[in-house]
């Protein structure tokens, strides 16, 4: 019997108490997706000690802060770059980058692709709230079609990205999507892609309830997230509500695998072939 198996999982035993109270508005979906990720490492049991986690910048860069464990707050739109490195030098860490819809799909949508291209072992978390909520609510990537930010007064005029399915066609080893009102199923689709041998990319559907759902007249947290609920299990909920949250049924739990070679395994063959080369002098 492992020692997380031996006691009921207790959040306050993965977070810096001396940093609370957290910064977070209330409602913020982030606060929940921090608990479903904390709950999966417990149920893994991840020691705090080789667990590392790489965030940027925005409310979910902050969100890394709170976990009592190795963490890196770095630049802008960069978590994956710096994670990519952080796995290579420390292969023993078990690396996870926190990132947002803005930080992760616009400045750093580059690292993303070759996040996903490379499938080197760690797995990110983008939480998906549809706005730049820290630095003055503008429109992001995923901001769906109509909907009103500091940025488009008029409203936004560009179709929202599905970021799943270009992690999907960039070669990403795992891809899911969940909502923060599923808990356990989000905290579940965690630990799977976790538990990838490769990279994971999964999109957690957050709320952000002051920035975005205020200006949008999206109601509170329990309406957003009721909505987003009707907006991705489309058949069974779309009429508990009088607007979905996105016009488009998001698919949601794994949407795509691909068992291909992990880059860290390919990079030291390669490296180990070179050198048997340079011994031999062929």
């Amino acid at each position: 019997m492992t020692e997380a198996s031996m006691h009921t999982f207790e959040i306050r035993d993965y977070l810096r108490q001396e940093l609370m109270p957290h910064f977070m508005c209330p409602g913020c979906g982030h606060g929940i997706a921090l608990r479903a990720l904390l709950w999966a490492i417990y149920e893994l049991d991840i020691d705090k000690d080789r667990l590392a986690i790489v965030s940027g910048i925005g409310c979910s860069g902050r969100v890394g802060a709170y976990i009592d464990a190795n963490t890196m707050h770095v630049t802008h739109g960069r978590p994956l770059a710096y994670a990519t490195g952080l796995k290579l030098a420390r292969p023993d860490l078990e690396v996870i980058v926190i990132t947002g819809d803005g930080d992760c799909l616009a400045i750093g949508g580059n690292h993303l692709i070759h996040a996903c291209r490379r499938n080197l072992n760690f797995t990110c978390l983008m939480l998906n709230n549809e706005v730049y909520g820290m630095t003055g609510g503008q429109v992001s990537p995923t901001t769906t079609v109509d909907r009103f930010t500091t940025t488009t007064p008029l409203g936004n005029h560009e179709p929202g990205f599905d970021s799943c399915k270009l992690a999907a066609a960039a070669g990403a080893g795992l891809v899911g999507r969940e909502i923060t009102l599923q808990v356990p199923a989000l905290k579940n689709l965690i630990k799977e892609g976790i538990n990838h041998p490769g990279f994971a990319f999964l999109e957690i559907i957050s709320d952000c309830t002051e920035i975005y759902g205020r200006k949008n007249q999206l109601g509170e947290s329990p309406e957003m997230m009721l909505s987003q609920k009707a907006s991705t299990r489309s058949d069974v909920y779309r009429n508990t509500v009088d607007q979905p949250f996105r016009p488009n049924a998001f698919e949601t739990g794994v949407l795509a695998r691909n068992d291909r070679a992990e880059y860290a395994d390919n990079y030291r063959k390669h490296v180990e072939k070179t050198m048997d080369v340079l011994k031999s002098g062929d």
